[in-house]
């Protein structure tokens, strides 16, 4: 809502609360719509100013009032402002062999984060953020660094293990750029074919960053980061500590960006549907660094309202710590349902 003066109002605005007298009288109730019998009645009774619904007042869902925040405003303006900064770095550099320095790129991480109020607000952005077709690698990777950046407190990594996460995230998927943009962002599925062409793009992310003087930990990450602590990943079967460490970091951050963010042909997954895929997948990952991630990920919905499969709606009020993806909730008419008992019930979405 917003206070809105009583010269400027105009038909069909909504009054957003209860208007009352000087002397404590209800005169417009909330919910009332404007008109020049109301604007009258105002001038009557002296009131000089009124608070007026918004669009965000008539959002229903918790990313749709996200969306219409201005928090949200001032973050897509930063964000949109260095896409495009990144995007030429990276072309120049793929296609051109110009060279850059990595503070060029922690300069762009910084500018964005400056924009947000609060950190943990990033990942709601994110989640609103749909760029074009032709800059969705660049954005993957955008979105990757800044992911690296809070999920860096998550992981409690100190300062400067945290920056060189954040490099290693601008740049380990650099390979993809040298593959065509329709077999990356395939819809369907990849053929054998298609699939073995894919995989070439750790390698040549991995030849390309080896050519520059940067830590050594980031041309591995490009290399290794879909490699699996079980040995079931690529291009080599490494497993466990066999993988480098910003890899295995980089393996929860990559599923997760790809999982939460929106395409033109698939809707992105809401976060508890990313938690329980990543719990079904557990062994693919480090559990000392994947369980951190999910149990802050997961306390970053309570108090937040779901819509179950059922379609009531429900507020998240405690996490389940053996499935952080199926917490206990709270109906309307104060009862509860454990959604871990409950597996006939799934969170279709946030509210």
């Amino acid at each position: 809502m917003k206070d809105i003066a009583r010269m400027a109002l105009q038909p069909g605005m909504e009054i957003g609360d209860d208007v009352y007298s000087y002397k404590g009288e209800l005169i417009i109730p909330a919910g009332t719509k404007v008109d020049s019998v109301i604007i009258a009645k105002l001038t009557r009774h002296s009131i000089m100013c009124v608070p007026i619904k918004e669009e965000i007042d008539y959002a229903v869902t918790h990313f749709e009032k996200v969306r219409l925040s201005k928090g949200f405003s001032k973050f897509q303006k930063a964000y949109s402002e260095a896409l495009p900064t990144y995007k030429a770095i990276m072309l120049q550099f793929v296609f051109n062999n110009v060279s850059f320095h990595v503070n060029d790129l922690m300069q762009i991480y910084q500018n964005i984060y400056q924009s947000l109020d609060r950190h943990e607000y990033l990942l709601d952005y994110l989640y609103n953020m749909l760029p074009s077709e032709d800059e969705l690698t660049y954005a993957h990777c955008l979105n990757s660094a800044l992911i690296a950046g809070l999920f860096s407190s998550w992981f409690s990594l100190s300062a400067e293990n945290a920056q060189l996460l954040i490099q290693c995230a601008f740049l380990y998927d650099i390979g993809k750029l040298k593959l065509p943009n329709d077999l990356i962002w395939k819809a369907g599925k990849l053929t054998d074919v298609e699939f073995e062409k894919i995989k070439t793009h750790t390698m040549i992310g991995f030849q390309m960053l080896q050519a520059l003087p940067l830590n050594p930990h980031i041309p591995k990450a490009a290399l290794m980061h879909h490699e699996r602590y079980d040995g079931t990943g690529y291009p080599s079967k490494l497993h466990d500590v066999q993988i480098d460490v910003y890899a295995r970091y980089l393996s929860i951050i990559d599923a997760y960006e790809a999982m939460t963010s929106a395409r033109t042909y698939r809707e992105s997954k809401n976060p508890f549907q990313v938690i329980e895929i990543f719990e079904k997948d557990a062994s693919k990952y480090d559990l000392e660094l994947l369980r951190p991630f999910l149990f802050r990920l997961a306390n970053h919905m309570v108090g937040l309202n779901v819509l179950l499969s059922n379609e009531q709606i429900a507020e998240v009020i405690l996490i389940s710590q053996s499935q952080m993806g199926r917490p206990l909730v709270r109906l309307k008419d104060g009862s509860f349902i454990d959604l871990a008992v409950r597996k006939d019930l799934i969170i279709k979405g946030i509210y």
